[in-house]
């Protein structure tokens, strides 16, 4: 099982670290909001451990990108014990709300209790604008029009969804929609962008598939 800390206090990191870890954990820490944010992009984690005030990306903003991605269980673990805070987390996608100082004992007692639910449903429905996409039915439809896509189309349109609003990089998406290295040389990333895009958003407004110059694509309505 893999959990990630987020936290910017460094003895309470390295405590969480090496606790976990004589748990049978493999943990991976995170000092600041940043860090945070690219380890939950890149990695998988079966539990995700929180700090709400950090420098960089607050814990709120973290726990917005981790739905965005996945339903990977959430522990808040802050020194904010105020009712309106434990709320707001909780209807954010929070699992659970544990304050500072804490017991150690509780705490595992919590995560323990998170990764016993087992891997969470995979979202089955998506909806971006007038852009729809059922899992379950593999069917896609636009202005209620329903779009036929290759597979591998359909992969990738599904990842862009799954990661609404996120910049993926050619390698992110050759790696996960080809479960290919990405090559430089390789056009393959651009030239499937370019068939989706004659499918989901060339007869249709708004666009909603981007490039990013120099980093790669994402999905989003745009402003």
């Amino acid at each position: 099982m893999r959990i990630l800390v987020v936290e910017d206090e460094f003895k309470t990191a390295d405590y969480l670290r090496k606790g976990l870890s004589e748990s049978g954990y493999l943990v991976e820490v995170a000092l600041n909001g940043l860090d945070g944010q690219h380890l939950i992009r890149e990695s998988e984690f079966d539990l995700i451990i929180l700090d709400v005030m950090l420098p960089g990306i607050d814990g709120w903003q973290l726990l917005q990108i981790v739905r965005r991605k996945a339903q990977t269980p959430v522990l808040f673990l802050t020194a904010r014990d105020a009712v309106e805070d434990r709320v707001k987390g909780l209807e954010l996608g929070a699992d659970d709300y544990l304050v500072k100082p804490f017991s150690y004992a509780e705490l595992l007692a919590r995560v323990r209790t998170l990764l016993r639910r087992g891997p969470p449903r995979e979202v089955e429905h998506f909806r971006v604008a007038d852009l729809e996409l059922d899992l379950l039915r593999r069917r896609v439809t636009r202005q209620g029009e329903r779009l036929t896509l290759t597979n591998k189309e359909f992969a990738l349109l599904h990842l862009l969804l799954s990661r609404e609003g996120e910049v993926l990089s050619r390698a992110q998406i050759a790696s996960q929609v080809w479960q290919m290295n990405f090559d430089s040389d390789t056009n393959v990333v651009d030239v499937a962008i370019r068939r989706l895009r004659a499918k989901v958003d060339d007869p249709y407004q708004p666009k909603l598939i981007h490039t990013v110059r120099g980093m790669g694509y994402l999905l989003e309505v745009p402003e």
